[in-house]
């Protein structure tokens, strides 16, 4: 299983692991275009948060004995056959269990505010885009072997 690491050491705070993510969940894929006025922009699956002079970026650990997965009253969060954990946004009815039994704080309401939001892990890519997009190398992609 494959897992996004953040080190607080290393990040800046320059969200672009936000806007990296935005652009590709938007329907263009495009940066310039994906952040227009006017564009619907998609939930970021990753949010910088800061405490003081340290910022750091939370998103999914995609955790195996995942909180979330467990708590969730239709089923609408559960792990895929690689291990990750996906959101099935016809299943979700919007009762915001997983949000409050998540530990990191990476789950949150759904640009629509009826669907549970979430690291997707970007399907179809190598690499996450949020770890592509980090200059300082704060996010790191770590497989298990």
């Amino acid at each position: 299983m494959a897992a996004i690491r953040a080190n607080e050491e290393f990040c800046i705070g320059c969200r672009l692991c936000e806007v990296a993510c935005m652009a590709q969940h938007s329907a263009c894929k495009d940066l310039v275009k994906a952040l227009r006025p006017g564009r619907p922009r998609p939930l970021p699956g990753t949010v910088v948060e800061w405490e003081g002079h340290r910022s750091v970026s939370i998103s999914c650990r995609h955790c195996e004995d995942a909180p979330c997965v467990t708590a969730c009253l239709t089923g609408a969060m559960h792990h895929r056959e690689d291990g990750r954990v996906e959101v099935d946004r016809e299943q979700c009815v919007g009762c915001w269990t997983c949000v409050l039994v998540c530990p990191y704080g990476a789950i949150r309401r759904g640009e629509d505010g009826h669907v549970a939001s979430k690291c997707d892990f970007c399907p179809g890519r190598e690499r996450p885009a949020c770890v592509e997009a980090c200059p300082n190398r704060a996010l790191t992609l770590e497989v298990e072997a």
